[in-house]
């Protein structure tokens, strides 16, 4: 477990300069993540970064030099005790993304990738209070969306995200509350005062 306040170092492999640029950047804006990002374009450039420097994470497009094996990887000598999540940018099928510690979309937005980063290095919050269960900001934005009847589209729009990004916070939500209808989640916001009785749809 590391502190919230050291530095994660991350290695981005990926062929498609803009994709593993726009990533790099991405990083470095993470909320209270300190990332120390490298940039990697050929299986060459990987091995050589891995030998020289350490890593606590690789991300990797599974087509990465034609074909990442990432087993493999994770069985080497130079991959030992490094986290490897999957970038996607095209679709990958599922038994491929198994092997992977986690996945990235490349619609992802931060608050998804940092919790994922986060979860993987386990990082130690410096809030005493039960973060898993806390509902980030943004979460509690979709849920007041949900409770006035807004749809995955409507709500993607609204908070200029993409509508995978928003199924993927509505699971997480799911998952942290352990409520899985949208009655459910209108009593959560009421008792814990997201909305009043009047925005609800249907009250």
């Amino acid at each position: 477990m590391i502190k919230n306040n050291e530095v994660i170092r991350i290695a981005i492999a990926e062929s498609s300069v803009i994709i593993r640029s726009g990533l790099s950047v991405a990083l470095k804006r993470l909320p209270s993540l300190k990332v120390q990002s490298v940039e990697l374009g050929s299986i060459e450039a990987l091995n050589d970064c891995l030998r020289s420097q350490p890593i606590d994470i690789l991300i990797v497009s599974p087509n990465f030099g034609n074909y990442f094996d990432v087993l493999r990887f994770k069985e080497s000598p130079i991959g030992k005790g490094i986290s490897v999540i999957a970038l996607v940018s095209t679709f990958i099928d599922a038994s491929v993304l198994s092997k992977y510690d986690d996945s990235i979309s490349v619609y992802d937005d931060l608050e998804v990738i940092s919790n994922k980063i986060s979860r993987l290095q386990n990082i130690e919050s410096d809030d005493d209070s039960d973060s898993q269960e806390a509902l980030s900001q943004r979460e509690k934005e979709i849920v007041v969306c949900v409770v006035k009847g807004m749809t995955n589209k409507e709500i993607a729009e609204q908070l200029y995200l993409s509508i995978h990004t928003v199924i993927t916070h509505r699971r997480n939500i799911s998952k942290k509350l352990q409520i899985h209808s949208a009655a459910g989640l209108t009593i959560y916001a009421i008792v814990n005062k997201l909305v009043e009785i009047g925005e609800v749809k249907g009250i």
